[in-house]
């Protein structure tokens, strides 16, 4: 059974749709990334998820609980916000003891349940120091800890490295990574193309308030139109032999720089064959070639377009 699922999902704001018709699933111990543009229904979608914005239509359920259960259903969602939701002027362990209080802990199952979410993130010997003198990625961290205090079963993370430095940012992979494995299932959303695909498992692209695609990057790749590129490196290639190359690749687009030609390929096996043939028979002698696959941003910026969003 799906951890999460989200089934036909609709908002509309003031007459315009934010998210129209999403429906998507994530399965225990699976990091599932939801990206997209500015305004593409990404933060909307996740909002209902976590039920700070109510559905036009659609059902979410967790596990065997629907959210209009809503007692039961907040009981194993955690959500961490892409802003910092802390009291500045309390300690950790204070931040932590009044927001499981909020869930109904208490008593030595509080005590003990604080203490191992300070563990887990990493803050066991700055538990007692004010939040105010935290760092981004300290906040960064306690926020995540305040989201596992119930023990929730689904995580939702909306862009929980925005503004860390690179140190953190690993420290709340390795986070991230510790959820899944446990068995919970979480949604992660991000702007940072090489972090979903470091992390997810697999990806929806939405944009407009529709899914464009999901999958794992390798189904997002084979389904759309994506080209690869291919690099030739040989000392003293001409435009002229790069030409004929590139012909018997079925006219590929490329470019030569210096001793190195990029072209642009549908097919990576079949074109490094072709191209090597061909770059012998134009009496070239590559030092290297090489495919370079597509990755999760080629795909992304081929479904929305390269234009600003603000």
């Amino acid at each position: 059974m799906p951890m999460l699922e989200a089934r036909h999902l609709r908002k509309s704001y003031n007459g315009t749709v934010a998210v129209d018709d999403v429906s998507f699933c994530i399965d225990p111990g699976e990091i599932f990334g939801l990206l997209g543009p500015n305004g593409a229904g990404k933060s909307t979608t996740i909002n209902m998820i976590a039920l700070l914005l109510r559905p036009d239509a659609g059902d979410i359920r967790v596990g065997d609980v629907c959210s209009r259960e809503s007692f039961a259903y907040k009981r194993r969602v955690g959500f961490v916000p892409q802003e910092i939701s802390l009291a500045e002027r309390l300690t950790a362990r204070e931040n932590l003891r009044l927001i499981g209080r909020l869930y109904d802990l208490g008593g030595r199952v509080l005590r003990r349940r604080v203490e191992e979410a300070l563990a887990s993130v990493g803050l066991t010997d700055r538990a007692d120091d004010w939040v105010s003198a935290f760092s981004g990625g300290m906040k960064r961290r306690l926020n995540i800890a305040a989201a596992l205090l119930h023990e929730p079963s689904l995580v939702l993370m909306d862009e929980p490295t925005a503004g860390v430095d690179p140190q953190a940012r690993v420290y709340i992979f390795d986070i991230v990574r510790r959820l899944a494995k446990e068995g919970r299932a979480v949604l992660y959303t991000t702007h940072y193309m090489e972090e979903a695909q470091r992390l997810c498992h697999r990806i929806a692209i939405i944009d407009h308030g529709k899914i464009l695609v999901s999958g794992t990057l390798k189904e997002l790749v084979g389904r759309i139109d994506t080209p690869r590129d291919l690099v030739l490196e040989a000392p003293g290639i001409t435009g002229e032999a790069a030409k004929q190359i590139a012909d018997a690749l079925h006219g590929a687009a490329w470019v030569l720089n210096g001793d190195i030609v990029h072209f642009n390929v549908a097919d990576g096996v079949d074109a490094l064959v072709i191209a090597a043939n061909a770059a012998q028979r134009a009496g070239v002698h590559p030092a290297a070639i090489s495919m370079n696959e597509p990755t999760l941003e080629t795909v992304f910026l081929r479904l929305t377009g390269r234009g600003l969003r603000e």
